[in-house]
């Protein structure tokens, strides 16, 4: 009898003592708010490989991107030693690069700063203003955010069409329209949908599903791709992580 309850208390504490051994396995706290009352999305975020290699992968289940047949025959022709993204030029949007990533918000302006590639940096305008009527295409766009409860809603446009999606090389016209929708639902995660409207290339518009973590008690890192960048003489063929490898 007394082995049976040294037995069932030894039962009864080990989830307790895997919790104490396995803080990540604790529940995350609330996400922080700024002083206006708005989630802050401020931090240091891991990259969602379904937004490096293959778009594909970050639709839901049994979806497939709606390319015009233009755009999958550009698709199935590019090279990845092609992908400018290769070439230490930005990645554009929705696109990450496989580094950390982290965001700086105040009360006017998002900020996207970006470990890989060349360092570059995203501005989102939380202040109110609109598109300008004519925006100059540049690789991030022009974007402006508004809160829809806990939601950040960005809204992006004025892309210029020479970065590719994702290392599949999925194209895109300067008819791209970019609407994210942020959320964090606790300290450690964040959700994102991001709808992509491009008539120029796609038949219709799709929405991406991506998801991102804290990392905790870490800092970006100086990574200048341009430095002694020598992968591009030894890519051959297409990436392998996309289904037109296969």
């Amino acid at each position: 009898m007394k082995k049976l309850l040294v037995a069932l208390t030894v039962a009864l504490m080990l989830p307790v003592l895997s919790a104490a051994q396995n803080p990540a396995a604790k529940k995350a706290g609330p996400a922080p708010r700024t002083v206006d009352g708005h989630v802050d999305f401020s931090g240091i975020w891991s990259p969602d490989r379904n937004f490096i290699y293959d778009l594909h992968d970050a639709l839901n289940k049994g979806e497939s991107l709606p390319l015009q047949p233009w755009a999958e025959k550009v698709a199935r022709e590019r090279l990845s030693k092609d992908d400018p993204e290769a070439q230490c030029l930005p990645t554009g949007v929705p696109r990450q690069a496989p580094y950390p990533w982290r965001i700086i918000q105040t009360p006017t302006h998002m900020f996207f700063l970006f470990e890989g590639n060349i360092h570059s940096y995203r501005q989102i305008f939380l202040d109110g203003r609109n598109h300008p009527d004519d925006p100059d295409p540049t690789w991030y766009g022009h974007s402006t955010a508004k809160w829809e409860g806990d939601t950040l809603v960005v809204d992006s446009v004025g892309f210029n069409d020479r970065f590719w999606f994702d290392f599949a090389g999925h194209p895109h016209t300067k008819q791209l329209h970019v609407v994210e929708r942020y959320r964090r639902p606790d300290v450690d995660h964040l959700d994102y949908d991001t709808t992509i409207d491009d008539p120029g290339a796609y038949t219709k518009p799709f929405t991406l599903h991506g998801h991102s973590t804290y990392q905790h008690n870490d800092e970006l890192m100086e990574y200048i791709c341009n430095e002694n960048n020598k992968d591009v003489a030894h890519i051959v063929g297409k990436d392998p992580r996309n289904r037109y490898a296969k």
